[in-house]
């Protein structure tokens, strides 16, 4: 919270401040909810918001999308089925179905195209300083909302000849801009625009800036009537007659050199005409949304070149580009997205591209639904509505929410930091099941919006973006993190100093010197309370791992332990291989090591880990190794750690050999003995001990004088182990 004192009153807490607005997506409807506003994150840039722009396309379809009964948006969306698919044998139908329809009922955040004032810089920008008018782009950054969060590669300053206003459609411009850079014109060429709506209208008048002769081609009367009024050389109705046809006689027979498809429409014809339009080794360029079932003698007979423009720009899709804030070298990468906004920007500036002959509508945010009619449907009116945001607005970085009074809240008050897939899925859904001990306090995202829609699902009391809502809430007595990788650390001594406890998922810290921070902070406090830190190490506690445990109970020699570790493979570009994650060794190796430490209670003595030598690229060092320990009770426990093999195989294996006796578990489904008449344990899916660990966290709550769940001294253990290892796998390390 940004309180200078605590704020213990809800009503209190609700006369001192006011809420942020942002436009959701709902029923299909647009609605403006209270969200908290987001903070700026180390490399991105905080903006007020005066002007964002509608996607008549994008939008459109979104909304038209949330108003279909969830069957149909199933038949029209195959790949989320398959994501649904994979949920539910992952976490089962009941978790997936409350997840789907916990998302539903909230809404999607809308919008990727705004402008307005820089009000803070994160602390790794360089640039740009408060003050600075910007242009942002991005869907899930650029949103319809009073302030927006920006990667500095997803932001440009605004020349002084251009207003707010019109820079707001800054990501339609650079759509437009890739679209034509795709399409290469020179000088002279005939060119056959198709859908002349906003992005067909800027690409018009993109071609004209580059000497081209160009061809409009709509059904609609009005943007045919737009387009010539920026100088297009003709504009053609397909309801008047054959524009193939026309196009042909007006380019001597040879066809347009290229067509640049603008259009919305599912029909499959638009792409062949646009074909048809073209001359030999002509080019088509997909900008907008059409029906692809392509013929194959279009494009053969002539051997035409069929091109995709992908949004705005290189860059787009590629994370460390957009939220990692690395450029590419302007003499590899001569037009960037970034680099396509900019110049977009020029040439509004310079007078080249214009938007006199079809003004924007304006609406007061509160109209949004006015504003989306003007610009879809039959009744639409403009090509292009904007939103206007009222000036003044504080960045509120937390609310509060109603709770139903007749909720069952337990003792410990829990804020949740990290609202991700595998909290909503797992650590929610859980303390959901333990609401005689638990009590969700809060919920802390990176978005407002991820926030209060999860928060209002789980039943929160207030919801926030900044970590500072978590450790100033005195009715939290357990903070859980489950961020990405590189925030742990720091994140869990700052709550730790706050006097909180914590429950923080793995890895515990990717660097050796946030480990020895932990550990002076409680060699600190020797004889003096200390709040309870817990590494999410949940297999330990799984049905299986105390059984086994159980079995081993008095045994006379050490262990021999075999684990192997079927992860799957996981793209290069994914967070989880950066430094955000860390790697799979520390990321999730460290349940193994965790493990090993568990049954054979001995402390770690030697370390020897070796990975495959590979060709291809696509393997990190950490995706496919081999890790030895030896402990000091004479145990050898062995990780095999592989992306190489099949999902159809289980993920996780186990052989434990000790005293004539050898213990095997199967991906946490079962767990056999043999040499020893004693039973064996098993379950229908995989119970890995996320909800047991969540329980023996309440029981220490209700005796707090107890030893932890897990020792400190095995937390620290575990985690060096893990960086250990990391060392080895790194090639410059490897026969050192």
């Amino acid at each position: 919270m940004d309180c200078e004192r605590p704020c213990t009153s809800r009503l209190e807490w609700r006369l001192e401040r006011e809420s942020v607005k942002q436009v959701l997506i709902l029923g299909g409807q647009a609605t403006v909810a209270d969200v908290p506003a987001p903070s700026a994150s180390p490399r991105n840039v905080l903006v007020r918001v005066r002007y964002s722009c509608i996607s008549a396309g994008t939008e459109g379809a979104g909304m038209h999308m949330s108003s279909l009964p969830l069957y149909r948006r199933a038949l029209q969306q195959p790949e989320n089925v398959r994501r649904v698919v994979q949920m539910i044998k992952d976490e089962g139908i009941k978790h997936t179905m409350d997840r789907v329809r916990g998302k539903l009922a909230f809404g999607s955040a809308t919008g990727y195209s705004a402008a307005g004032e820089v009000i803070a810089v994160g602390s790794d920008v360089v640039g740009f300083r408060v003050g600075d008018r910007v242009a942002c782009a991005g869907a899930g950054v650029a949103n319809h909302a009073e302030f927006i969060d920006v990667p500095v590669n997803l932001a440009v300053k605004i020349p002084a000849e251009v207003g707010l206003d019109i820079a707001s459609t800054v990501t339609l411009g650079a759509i437009a801009m890739q679209g034509v850079r795709r399409t290469n014109p020179t000088l002279g060429e005939s060119i056959v625009v198709i859908g002349l709506g906003l992005l067909g209208q800027l690409c018009v008048q993109m071609l004209r800036a580059n000497g081209c002769k160009v061809f409009g081609v709509d059904i609609d009367t009005q943007r045919l009537a737009v387009a010539a009024a920026s100088g297009i050389d003709y504009a053609l109705n397909p309801t008047d007659g054959d524009y193939v046809a026309t196009v042909q006689r007006l380019t001597d027979g040879f066809g347009a050199d290229a067509a640049v498809i603008c259009a919305a429409s599912t029909s499959d014809e638009i792409a062949g005409k646009a074909m048809h339009c073209c001359r030999r080794k002509g080019r088509v360029v997909l900008v907008g949304d059409v029906g692809l079932h392509l013929q194959r003698s279009d494009l053969y007979q002539k051997e035409l070149d069929f091109l995709i423009s992908t949004s705005y720009g290189p860059g787009r899709y590629d994370p460390k580009y957009e939220e990692g804030g690395s450029d590419y070298p302007i003499a590899y990468v001569r037009w960037t997205e970034n680099r396509n906004m900019q110049a977009y920007l020029d040439l509004l500036s310079s007078g080249r591209i214009s938007f006199s002959n079809f003004p924007p509508a304006v609406f007061d945010l509160e109209n949004v639904n006015e504003a989306y009619a003007s610009v879809s449907g039959a009744a639409r009116t403009s090509l292009v509505a904007l939103l206007k945001y009222r000036e003044g607005a504080a960045p509120d970085h937390s609310m509060p929410l109603s709770v139903p009074m007749a909720a069952s809240r337990g003792p410990i008050g829990v804020t949740l930091v990290g609202a991700g897939g595998f909290a909503q899925g797992m650590h929610l859904p859980n303390l959901r099941k333990l609401r005689d001990q638990f009590s969700l306090r809060g919920v802390v995202s990176r978005t407002g919006a991820n926030a209060k829609a999860v928060g209002q699902q789980f039943g929160a009391t207030f919801v926030g973006t900044d970590f500072k809502a978590a450790i100033t809430d005195q009715d939290t007595a357990l903070i859980l993190i489950a961020t990405r990788h590189h925030l742990h650390g720091s994140m869990v001594l700052e709550a730790l100093e706050a006097g909180k406890n914590v429950l923080v998922e793995k890895p515990l810290a990717l660097r050796e010197v946030e480990l020895d921070a932990i550990e002076f902070f409680y060699a600190e406090r020797t004889g003096s309370p200390s709040p309870l830190l817990m590494t999410g190490f949940n297999r330990r506690f799984s049905p299986a791992m105390r059984q086994a445990k159980q079995w081993l109970a008095g045994r006379s020699s050490p262990l021999i332990v075999n684990y192997r570790m079927n992860a799957g493979f996981i793209p290069p570009d994914h967070w989880v291989h950066g430094d955000e994650g860390g790697g799979r060794n520390i990321g999730e190796a460290c349940h193994i090591y965790d493990l090993f430490a568990f049954l054979t209670e001995g402390n770690p003595l030697r370390i020897k880990a070796e990975c495959i030598s590979a060709a291809g690229r696509q393997w990190n060092a950490n995706d496919n190794f081999v890790a030895t320990i030896a402990y000091s009770d004479g145990s050898l426990c062995s990780l095999t750690y592989t992306s190489l093999g099949s999902k159809d195989f289980p993920k996780e294996r186990m052989e434990i050999f000790c005293d004539g006796t050898v213990i095997e578990l199967d991906d946490y489904r079962s767990l056999k003995i043999a040499g020893r008449h004693a039973g064996a344990w098993s379950a229908a899916a995989p119970v890995k001990g996320q909800f047991q660990e969540l329980e023996a966290l309440g029981e220490w709550f209700r005796s707090p004088g107890k030893p932890w769940p897990i020792s400190l001294t095995d937390q620290l253990a575990v985690s060096r182990v893990a960086l250990e290892v990391e060392r080895q796998l790194k090639p410059s390390n490897r026969g050192a």
